[in-house]
Order: structure tokens, then C-alpha cells, then sequence
């Protein structure tokens, strides 16, 4: 079976900051933002890769979002972190964004575990609302 992570779904306080946060502090692409904006989707996603996507929902929409899954408690659920993978050179200029918005590494690992082998180096730091990203290369 060949398996592909389709979405993930992260609870945000402010889905315009996250939005803001997630494209021009990460420099991932935007998806559905105009429709977000004109107000005729529910909530903005972000590219990961060409077959996922990051959806930034907002806390409001838990009771809907617990509906929808049939499974109650599963909305705002906390995940402890994801994990996203990027080249070598996207890893330094990541870390350079970084820094000019602001936004503190708040941890790093080295020779860590993956879906692709061992990675020489990782950072972690927190979103706008606290969901803990970690971003790695491998070689």
C-alpha cells in the first residue's frame, strides 16, 4: 500500500496572522487564500508539498469540526509537533526568516530519527499559536 499524507489540520487564534505566518515567515504557498479572504471558505491552507496541505482552522469552528469527525473531543486536540523536511539550503535561509521576524529556535537536535533516515540537523519553534514545528534536512 502506498500511503500519502493528504492534510493536517492545525487550531490557530488568528488564521490571517497564521496565514501571514506560515507564507511569508516559512514561505510555503498559500492555497484557497483569496476565497479565505472574500469569505467563501472557511479557512486558509498552506502547501506542505505538492500532495499535502496545512489547513489553519480556527478555534471557533471546534464544535463543527467535532461533528464532522464523529468522534467526540477529537477538535483542538494537541499534537506534540509536525515535522516538515527541506533541503540543506532552505534549512540556512529558513533559519535566517527566522530570526528577522522574530521568531525564536526553541530547541535542536542532531542525527535525529525520520520517514528519511537520520537527519543531521533540526530546529524547532513555535508557530504564532503555539503548535511546535520542527524543521530538518537530510543529506
Amino acid at each position: 500500500m502506498d500511503v500519502c499524507l493528504d492534510h493536517l489540520v492545525c487550531w490557530v487564534a488568528d488564521q490571517r496572522r497564521s496565514l501571514h505566518f506560515y507564507e511569508q515567515v516559512l514561505g510555503l504557498p498559500g492555497v484557497r487564500t483569496e476565497e479565505f479572504r472574500d469569505g467563501k471558505a472557511a479557512f486558509p491552507s498552506v502547501r506542505i508539498s505538492a500532495g499535502t496541505i496545512l489547513d489553519l482552522m480556527a478555534y471557533d469552528a471546534l464544535k463543527g469540526v467535532d461533528e464532522h469527525t464523529g468522534v467526540k473531543g477529537s477538535a483542538g486536540h494537541p499534537i506534540n509537533h509536525f515535522c516538515l523536511s527541506v533541503s540543506r539550503e532552505d534549512f540556512d535561509a529558513l533559519q535566517v526568516r527566522l530570526k528577522q521576524h522574530g521568531v525564536e529556535i526553541s530547541g535542536t537536535a542532531t542525527n535525529t530519527f525520520g520517514a528519511q533516515g537520520i537527519a543531521p540537523e533540526a530546529i524547532y519553534f513555535p508557530d504564532p499559536d503555539g503548535n511546535v514545528l520542527e524543521v530538518r534536512y537530510y543529506d
